[in-house]
């Protein structure tokens, strides 16, 4: 180990779960203590947090889609009977959302799936009662362990809605357990 305070800087995360890496201060070991045990209770749990998640190996313009006829469920009609019988936003993120999920579920392993964590999307044109509403999902970067992903919903070659949604892999029992949630 080297004791040279010349000797390359280590790395930790600067910010928790955002994938970017800082330089540590330079110092002088003088010990035969692992490094990791001599960091600082204070730099530990960020450690703790950077090497739990695997990052995937997830191809940019990797591509998912989904589709749906619209149903009486679908619209805003059936959350409140004097608004109109057109999609809903709610559904059509929803169905956005399902292509980001067929994007990304061939690159995960057994018990894993994809978990959506941030949506960003524009709703522009309404459509109505058995209208085919189709989306499309497009991997455009991945920043540590979450996935940005470019989404739009069709009709027909109409665009009616489109967005960035951004998403993370996880495995499902160590999801389940870290916040608590009992398995059906």
């Amino acid at each position: 180990m080297p004791t040279d305070s010349s000797a390359a800087p280590r790395l930790w995360p600067e910010d928790e779960g955002k994938g970017r890496w800082v330089a540590a201060p330079r110092f002088r070991l003088r010990s035969s203590v692992p490094a990791v045990e001599i960091l600082s209770l204070a730099v530990r749990p960020a450690l703790r947090y950077s090497f739990r998640a695997m990052v995937k190996q997830v191809l940019i313009g990797a591509k998912g889609a989904a589709e749906e006829r619209v149903q009486y469920e679908h619209t805003l009609t059936a959350h409140h009977h004097q608004l109109p019988p057109v999609y809903s936003t709610p559904d059509m993120i929803r169905l956005m959302e399902t292509a980001g999920f067929h994007a990304l579920q061939p690159f995960c392993e057994a018990g894993e799936i994809s978990v959506g964590t941030a949506i960003n999307v524009e709703h522009r044109a309404p459509v109505g009662i058995n209208a085919v509403v189709h989306a499309t999902a497009e991997v455009e970067s991945i920043e540590g362990r979450y996935y940005r992903i470019r989404v739009a919903a069709f009709e027909g070659k109409r665009e009616i809605g489109s967005g960035y949604i951004t998403r993370a892999i996880v495995n499902v029992d160590d999801f389940l357990k870290k916040h608590d949630i009992p398995k059906p």
